[in-house]
């Protein structure tokens, strides 16, 4: 079918029998690969005039080439014409699109700035049982953002939260941009919240977006500054920190400034205290309700509500411990297996440094056993357990949803160095886990047989808005000599607005010992915890290592929290 001079005409011989539709597939396919639009025109103008069959893939490779090729300026007009022209064929003879179809003509409209053609291609995909996704709608989207209709991309994004498709940074930068162009603070102010929400850091790009906006006269105007403190305070507290959602706070010309935080959240270009940013309460008791959800579906509904029980009884906790995950580190040798030392070693140091405060550590009912049938572990055990520490999941079920849940409902550390990356907590999304887990996982190691935990972070790179109306962007950057990634920030600032606002200072104080007590980040809005860190401080403030010294014991049945040493041993019929 093709002429001797094309130039896809295959040197070798024909395959005997072969039909016009299979050659002009395989031609075609070969055009695809190479990109060259010429040739797939020639090939279906070819095709048509021969009356060759035609099937969706052949029209979607040409739509392909079509749409891909719209960036070049000596091909676009072809393209454009004959894109439209292959999409009317297609649907001329009763050929379906499909989200591909849809898309690259999308593209097409978009690149002659018809936005509404675009959109409306969207809009039909109902007809078909289709459903859209980023990429269908980036077309439309974009081509309004870029044409300054603002109205109409709000519209598209309306469209895209009803089909439940989720905007990524490119279109939020888009639509920050468009907003802050046609001068909607208002807009501006809600999009930089959904950056937040969406991204750990900006790329350069969306930084420059933000920093034109900060620069620009309407910026100047927005705001307020009569706003109560504690209302702003409160806000933040409520939030999980790191923002308030109130609005802009102040008046007058901002400064905004690219600076670099240092280790411990500290700005160094205004002096601020970036923090280390939760999620809110509302987050909190979706989160739970969803690992509790989860669990009972996977355990025996009765066991985990028994578990939820007590737990509301006994939730004045700082810390949950993984207890399998602890003492099974480091085991896999052959004389290796359960380190009782070691999860004696983290007990110990969590209750020296929370003001004598037992931790909980969760336990599988089979573990337990084991370690009771030892005669050198089963004195330690029943102490831990006489004291109320230890709380032993059932038989036939899995502690991760039991320690997970725990630390959840009750705002507090997770000692572990599972990374969570299970099925089961797949099940959960990352809508906020990653978050949750940043702020609330508390790591371990032992060198030569020193215990290391490794506190969470003491600030968050994220996008943050503080008390006093500033405002932090953590932007990603490479470093193309030593091929590493580094964060610096745009640090955007408000003088008249933060004169209002006083700025507290990191609590670091001293013991009755003499060692440092430092101030954590709240985890619960009501109350402020603090770890003592009793054998110094190293590589980082969130990093304490502690030695090695053989344990103080623990629990089981939870009674009171004394630290007295003397108490009456459970038996193991008591425990079980």
């Amino acid at each position: 079918m093709a002429t001797p001079n094309h130039p896809y005409v295959s040197k070798k011989k024909k395959k005997k029998n072969q039909t016009p539709e299979t050659e002009f597939h395989s031609e075609l396919t070969l055009c695809s690969k190479n990109k060259d639009l010429r040739a797939a025109i020639s090939l279906y103008e070819i095709a048509s005039s021969q009356g060759t069959r035609l099937n969706q893939y052949h029209f979607n490779a040409l739509l392909y080439l079509c749409s891909n090729s719209v960036a070049d300026p000596s091909l676009k007009a072809l393209a454009l014409d004959y894109g439209f022209r292959i999409f009317d064929h297609m649907l001329s003879i009763n050929i379906n699109p499909n989200e591909a179809s849809i898309t690259a003509v999308a593209r097409l409209a978009a690149a002659k700035g018809d936005g509404e053609y675009a959109f409306g291609l969207i809009k039909s995909m109902g007809k078909y049982r289709l459903a859209p996704r980023l990429r269908t709608y980036d077309p439309a989207l974009l081509c309004f953002c870029e044409n300054l209709e603002a109205e109409k991309a709000y519209e598209i994004e309306d469209h895209m939260d009803i089909m439940g498709v989720s905007l990524e940074e490119p279109e939020l930068a888009a639509l920050l941009k468009v907003s802050a162009s046609t001068g909607r603070e208002g807009k501006v102010y809600g999009y930089l919240h959904k950056l937040r929400n969406s991204v750990r850091s900006v790329s350069d790009s969306t930084a420059k977006v933000i920093e034109d906006w900060f620069c620009s006269g309407k910026a100047r105007d927005v705001g307020d500054v009569n706003w109560e403190v504690g209302r702003v305070e409160e806000a933040v507290s409520r939030s999980g920190g790191g923002w308030h959602g109130l609005g802009w706070i102040g008046k007058g010309d901002w400064l905004v400034k690219r600076v670099n935080v240092d280790s411990t959240g500290r700005c160094r270009g205004c002096g601020e205290q970036l923090g280390c940013v939760d999620i809110d309460d509302a987050e909190t008791e979706r989160f739970a309700e969803s690992v509790a959800a989860l669990a009972m579906e996977r355990e025996v509904k009765v066991t985990f509500s028994e578990f939820q029980e007590w737990l509301e009884k006994h939730a004045d906790f700082e810390f949950i411990v993984d207890g399998a995950n602890i003492g099974l580190y480091q085991q896999n040798f052959a004389d290796g297996g359960f380190s009782i030392s070691q999860l004696d070693a983290v007990v110990k140091e969590l209750y020296n440094g929370s003001g004598n405060k037992w931790p909980l550590v969760v336990l599988h009912n089979k573990r337990l056993r084991g370690l009771l049938e030892n005669p050198s572990h089963r004195k330690l055990v029943e102490e831990w357990m006489d004291k109320g520490v230890l709380y032993m999941t059932p038989t036939g079920s899995n502690d991760d949803w039991y320690w997970l849940y725990a630390a959840v409902k009750v705002k507090c550390l997770l000692v572990t160095n599972d990374e969570m990356r299970d099925h089961i907590f797949e099940l959960l999304g990352n809508s906020f886990f990653l978050k949750w887990k940043e702020k609330h996982q508390v790591r371990y190691s032992f060198v030569k047989g020193n215990l290391k935990l490794q506190m969470p972070p003491p600030y968050s790179s994220v996008i943050q808005e503080s008390e006093k109306g500033s405002w932090h962007v953590p932007v990603a950057g490479h470093n193309r000599e030593c091929k590493e990634s580094f964060t610096t920030w745009l640090c955007i600032t408000r003088p008249s607005s933060c004169d209002a606002f006083d700025e507290d200072p990191i609590n670091v104080e001293s013991s009755e010992n003499g060692h440092a007590t430092y101030t954590l980040p709240s985890l619960n809005p009501c109350k402020q915890e603090s770890f003592r860190s009793g054998h110094g401080l190293h590589n980082s403030p969130e990093s304490f290592q502690f030695s090695d010294n053989k344990a103080a014991s623990l629990i089981g049945k939870r009674k009171e929290r004394s630290p007295s040493p003397s108490r009456p041993h459970h038996t193991p019929n008591d425990a079980f």
